[in-house]
C-alpha cells in the first residue's frame, strides 16, 4: 500500500500546466490521473506521463489517503483543502 503513487503531492515538470501542484488519484502503469480539485475534478483527472511529473516527499491526509484507496467517494473540495494546506 505504501508503495504505491495515489495519494503522493506531484508537479508537472512539462505542458502548459508546468510547475501547477496536483494529488495522485490514479496509477496506471506509465501514466497518473492527476487532480487539484479545480481545473481537474476528481471527475476528470488530467492523466500524465510518470516521467512528466516530480513526486514530492508528502503525501495527503490519512483519511482522504484511506479514501482513495478505498475507492469511496472523494469530493474536489477535499482535494482543493489537502492542495491549500500543502
Amino acid at each position: 500500500m505504501m508503495d504505491s503513487l495515489i495519494g503522493r503531492f506531484a508537479t508537472s515538470k512539462a505542458g502548459h500546466d508546468k510547475t501547477q501542484l496536483y494529488v495522485i488519484v490514479a496509477d496506471e502503469g506509465e501514466f497518473v490521473s492527476l487532480c487539484d480539485g479545480r481545473l481537474k475534478t476528481i471527475n476528470k483527472p488530467k492523466k500524465k506521463s510518470k516521467k512528466h511529473i516530480q513526486l514530492t516527499n508528502r503525501t495527503v491526509s490519512k483519511a482522504l489517503l484511506q479514501k482513495l484507496y478505498d475507492k469511496e467517494r472523494v469530493l474536489d473540495e477535499e482535494i482543493k483543502y489537502e492542495i491549500k494546506n500543502y
